[in-house]
């Protein structure tokens, strides 16, 4: 039988440290230098650069990985918009939260129609599920939308 290599061989830091290091970065949206600096407080000197590179190299696993262990949302969906001042412009902050309160998807737009709806419906609906129930305010243009979508055309 063949042995296969482990994916950090030929570097020369140990896997705990490198996979400690990219998990801090990406879960903890630290800067490259901070991980730098809380590795050298426990004695691992290493330089941003190599954090960047790790990253880069192992980043994607990381993150297949941990959206793989997520809990499955709920089949009963939440979705409303508020406006936010952007550079002092109004714009509208769509969201979509399950039925436990996990945030489904999150998007910035200009407009608040039919149209911008539907792009919202469509985007959480790439990365899940088709939902049993959606629950909204009572904004005209939701009904609208889901028509004109197959999967909550019901």
């Amino acid at each position: 039988m063949k042995k296969t290599k482990s994916l950090y061989h030929g570097h020369r830091f140990p896997a705990v440290v490198i996979s400690c290091a990219v998990r801090w970065y990406f879960r903890f949206s630290l800067s490259l230098r901070d991980v730098e600096e809380l590795l050298l407080e426990r004695g691992v000197v290493v330089t941003y650069e190599t954090i960047r590179c790790w990253c880069d190299k192992f980043g994607a696993g990381f993150a297949r990985r941990a959206k793989a262990a997520r809990p499955r949302p709920g089949s009963i969906w939440h979705m409303d918009e508020m406006f936010v001042m952007l550079r002092g412009e109004p714009y509208l902050l769509w969201r979509a939260v399950d039925e436990h309160g996990a945030e489904l998807d999150v998007l910035v737009q200009k407009r608040r129609d039919k149209a911008a709806a539907k792009r919202f419906f469509r985007r959480v609906l790439r990365s899940n599920p088709v939902p049993r129930k959606i629950v909204t305010d009572q904004l005209r243009s939701y009904p609208a939308a889901k028509a004109d979508i197959p999967e909550l055309a019901m």
